[in-house]
């Protein structure tokens, strides 16, 4: 459903079924828009041509799916459960399911909002595991220009409804949760945990073919070993000691690509004693026992890929 006002363009909106394939993908997009309300305006807009969910907007609803709205111009106020929202242009906020809402423009300004609408698995999974939570769900991202682009891409697909159209829409919604969460991470951790993090990763990265030396790397950034795992647990979500075999196996990968280099000497070369223990992490954590990998890239390599 597209929308147009006497004398031009006033928004875009679309409410759009899917398939049982798109539905077994774990997320679809079930509704999409753009809505520039005037100042001294009645919100929402022309509200008699919505569906009743949108109509109720301004005086409390609940929505059987997800939504990302965002705010680029005027300003007004969201309402969750007991508390309430300041929005204004740069605002952004999530709604969740059978989370019970209200949101309007303040009428002197009005304001120019975009929307998206999804629901599925993939997402509910996410709200279980806690990254979609009610606990945060506004944001003050400011205006940008790649957040329009995201929605903008998102309003492309749905209008042409190309094939595999709703996983290139839901790509975008990815896109747009993880540009809030991570936003939410950076503005809750000073600009110093970076720091501590880029150098802590360096100094690891410069010792990649040895053993993990934890106190001595946070002697040399000069905090306690206990503060430094604190800080790069809640900067990266995972230890250090997680990220430096995440690092050692990556290397390993790039060195079994070699056809000089056995797994035995892949091992010895990034500090495993052990083959057999290697060669277990390694599988452990990309699925594919070394051996393997190393055959299927050789395979690659004499089919010229």
């Amino acid at each position: 459903m597209e929308e147009k006002r006497s004398g031009g363009d006033w928004g875009f909106m679309h409410y759009f079924p899917y398939s049982t394939e798109d539905a077994h993908l774990g997320m679809v997009c079930t509704t999409a828009g753009n809505v520039e309300v005037p100042p001294n305006t009645p919100y929402p807009p022309r509200p008699k041509n919505h569906p009743l969910g949108f109509r109720t907007v301004a005086q409390g609803r609940t929505l059987n799916e997800y939504q990302i709205v965002y705010i680029t111009s005027g300003r007004g106020i969201l309402s969750v459960e007991q508390r309430e929202y300041e929005i204004k242009a740069g605002s952004i906020f999530l709604i969740l399911p059978m989370m019970k809402h209200r949101y309007c423009p303040d009428f002197a300004s009005g304001w120019h909002e975009y929307w998206v609408g999804f629901k599925g698995f993939y997402f509910n999974r996410l709200s279980k595991e806690g990254f979609l939570s009610e606990k945060q769900i506004f944001f003050n991202l400011g205006l940008h220009d790649y957040i329009l682009t995201a929605f903008t891409r998102i309003f492309d697909e749905v209008r042409e409804q190309r094939p595999l159209y709703q996983m290139k829409a839901c790509t975008n919604v990815l896109f747009l949760l993880t540009e809030m969460l991570s936003a939410e991470r950076r503005s809750s951790q000073p600009d110093y945990y970076g720091r501590i993090v880029e150098k802590a990763k360096f100094l690891m990265e410069s010792n990649i073919y040895g053993e993990i030396n934890l106190p001595g790397i946070a002697d040399e950034i000069g905090i306690s070993t206990s503060r430094l795992t604190e800080i790069f647990k809640k900067y990266t979500s995972m230890s250090p000691y997680q990220y430096y075999i995440h690092i050692k196996i990556h290397k390993a990968e790039l060195l079994l690509e070699q056809e000089t280099i056995s797994v035995k000497e892949a091992a010895w070369r990034m500090g495993f004693e052990d083959q057999y223990y290697f060669s277990r992490l390694f599988k452990s954590k990309t699925g594919i026992a070394p051996s393997d990998w190393k055959k299927y890239n050789g395979i690659a390599r004499e089919q010229g890929y």
